[in-house]
């Protein structure tokens, strides 16, 4: 089959010249002869970065003013890949506001300003596109935007960042303790230096409110999502749940419920081995998507790293081009539409000191079976119950920890 593209080739400009930017011009260089079959061809003409890059193959690529980029009519697509808000939001409003199209893989900032520089891309008739916000490599945005559009998803469920996902994998598999996981994924280069983003679960919380606002059209605040890290999961939390048949995970997740309120949430959460998600190792990603005519249906694949990343904004270049990129828009919206946590339902694995009396957790909770693995406690899962209400029922013992169960 013959694929029909431009027959002019297409100028872009990357501003970033990071792990990501770097790989996107890997990848248009490496595989220049089969993207030109495609599209026509992609140029790379202007890199933009503020550090020195002299001795680059092709040093006469770079600038170090951002008007440069933008000011040159040749150029119809910016890739963004500089991270953070300051100065990304600046420069990509003005992209847009100019008529050229920008792809990024800045989570943070869709999730901050999705909503706002979509309707700037729509106004000025260019395309605003960011497969590479979530998952790294793995195809989900375009799939939820496009070959699901069918669908009403009335659910996502996900392990959306690599590096807590490889810190789990190594306390569960080799025994390590949290703070020797967190030193080798730093020295592995799946964490930063410093990790908060990830660790505290921010990292997931944005990915997870980008995936909601695309399926729902509303914007969904990550200042306003319940967000857990894994800070505080333990040797012996890993201890439970191989008991219970069960693995730790980070997960991010969102639901759709019947009030048409949306429940959306990031936080450690034991699952079954019969669940999909609970195979997913190292720095790979999942995510479950339900919809009410596909089913259930699983993306998996490396959700993070240098060329897995690039190759997903490269795509989104691509789709450009050759016209296929389909309309992504959310927007604020009209009064508070995330479930308040405190209404919210789980089961919970519950900890407790040997010297409660058993029968005393049994006349609140209505537990009757326990596991053991030290002299020192004892664990049990509560029926569903909101969090206030576990604490509640939890205040007349001395100490106590809890982990939400995934059914």
């Amino acid at each position: 089959m013959i694929v029909l593209g431009s027959e002019k080739v297409v100028k872009i400009g990357i501003v970033g010249f990071g792990i990501v930017g770097s790989g996107v011009y890997e990848v248009l260089r490496t595989n220049s002869d089969g993207i030109a079959a495609k599209t026509g061809g992609i140029d790379i003409k202007y890199i933009l970065d503020i550090r020195d890059f002299s001795d680059h193959a092709e040093s006469h690529l770079f600038v170090s003013d951002f008007d440069t980029i933008v000011n040159d009519r040749e150029v119809s697509i910016i890739v963004e890949t500089m991270g953070g808000l300051t100065p990304a939001y600046e420069y990509t409003k003005k992209a847009l506001l100019s008529g050229k199209s920008v792809v990024t893989s800045n989570k943070e900032l869709v999730a901050t300003y999705g909503d706002e520089l979509l309707q700037i891309a729509a106004d000025n008739k260019c395309s605003y596109l960011f497969e590479a916000s979530v998952g790294g490599g793995i195809p989900v945005i375009r799939p939820l935007n496009q070959c699901l559009a069918a669908n009403k998803i009335e659910a996502i469920t996900g392990i959306l960042n690599g590096s807590t996902n490889y810190i789990l994998t190594q306390i569960i598999k080799h025994g390590q303790p949290f703070e020797e996981a967190l030193k080798g994924a730093q020295q592995n280069g799946y964490a930063e230096s410093d990790p908060t983003a990830d660790v505290e679960g921010h990292d997931a919380c944005r990915k997870i409110c980008i995936l909601t606002s695309l399926v729902t059209g509303k914007k969904i605040d990550c200042d306003k999502v319940y967000t857990q890290g894994i800070t505080n999961i333990t040797l012996r939390d890993v201890e439970y749940a191989e008991k219970l048949g069960s693995v730790i995970k980070l997960i991010g997740m969102s639901r759709v419920e019947d009030n048409g309120k949306i429940t959306v949430m990031v936080a450690p959460m034991m699952l079954s081995l019969n669940n999909p998600l609970s195979h997913v190792e190292s720095v790979n990603n999942a995510v479950m998507v339900s919809g009410n005519a596909i089913g259930d249906a699983m993306f998996y694949g490396p959700g993070a790293g240098k060329l897995p990343t690039a190759s997903a904004v490269v795509a989104d270049v691509i789709d450009i081009v050759c016209g296929g990129a389909g309309r992504i828009m959310w927007s604020k919206a009209d009064g508070e539409i995330i479930t308040p946590q405190s209404e919210v339902e789980f089961r919970f694995f519950v900890r407790v000191d040997s010297g409660v009396d058993k029968s005393e957790i049994t006349r609140v909770f209505g537990a009757n079976e326990y596991i053991t693995v030290c002299e020192d406690e004892y664990g049990f899962v509560t029926c569903k119950m909101t969090e206030n209400m576990l604490k509640q029922k939890l205040s007349t013992f001395v100490s106590a920890g809890y982990i939400r169960v995934l059914d």
